[in-house]
């Protein structure tokens, strides 16, 4: 397994960028490109990540292609059709997305319709048009679950999988949003060795974050720099890391480069407590 996270030193061009990379302690990356970059400047980016040893782990296509406002659900889906060729074309393991939700105010956020059967299959039909328009060989598009959408379990990933039928539609695995409740909160250990026995090798990166069950009168989940929540780190990386020795896990949404730093080195340090290392 690789370890990965944004890279905040200064660069100018592919080779001080896979460079900065290297000197991050990484060996894996998010795409430092947009979309409208010309081939030979992807070209250029894949090639140098592929001298140095990096694996480019994910394209983001972050936005909500079944928002229920017809212009917006246009251009995401455009979005992410894009950013999957982008993924295609330099070599990515995957373009990771959320199925989206039908909130039109907020991309990712919680809706009554979201868990019905006609959002379901409004997913279906998006996925298989994002895929489609692209027909990638070389990556994924790949799903991130999310704790007010579909899907939010290893079965309701598997019924996405069986129904969208495109085998270039693959999972992205982040355990924490996995839990919306206490029951999966204190059952993460469960929840996560569980999902990566269903998923396997259809899991193509991972993100590393952590989250903590506030003593609230109401159930309150927050997420926090791994190792400071409830996440069980140790049984997270040894079933990752029985997937593929080059599957990605990359940091993210931590405030600055001194958190990255911080969270790299709980990493490290779970893993060699675990006599587990990244590549």
């Amino acid at each position: 397994m690789r370890l990965g996270g944004p890279v905040f030193a200064a660069w100018n061009g592919p080779d001080e960028w896979a460079a900065a990379v290297r000197a991050a302690g990484y060996r894996a990356a998010y795409c430092p490109l947009e979309p409208d970059a010309d081939d030979a400047t992807v070209a250029a980016y894949a090639a140098a990540a592929e001298a140095a040893g990096v694996v480019i782990a994910e394209v983001g296509a972050w936005s909500n292609p079944i928002s229920p406002d017809s212009l917006t659900r246009l251009a995401a889906i455009e979005h992410c059709q894009q950013h999957l060729a982008l993924a295609d074309r330099i070599g990515a393991r995957c373009c990771v997305n959320i199925a989206g939700s039908r909130n039109a105010g907020q991309w990712d956020g919680a809706h009554p319709d979201n868990l019905s059967d006609d959002t379901f299959a409004l997913i279906v039909e998006t996925l298989r048009r994002i895929i489609d328009a692209v027909k990638p060989t070389r990556t994924f598009y790949t799903v991130e679950a999310n704790p007010f959408l579909q899907p939010d379990s290893a079965e309701a990933f598997e019924k996405l999988l069986a129904a969208v039928k495109r085998d270039r539609l693959a999972v992205h695995f982040d355990p924490v949003d996995l839990i919306n409740s206490p029951k999966r909160y204190y059952g993460n250990t469960r929840i996560i060795k569980d999902f990566v026995a269903s998923m396997g090798t259809r899991i193509k990166a991972c993100h590393a974050r952590d989250v903590i069950l506030r003593p609230a009168p109401l159930v309150h989940l927050d997420q926090v720099p791994p190792g400071e929540g409830g996440l069980d780190y140790s049984t997270y990386l040894k079933a990752v890391r029985r997937l593929n020795a080059d599957v990605p896990i990359l940091l993210e949404q931590l405030p600055d480069e001194a958190a990255y730093q911080r969270a790299a080195e709980h990493l490290r340090g779970v893993a060699a407590k675990a006599n587990l290392a990244f590549a």
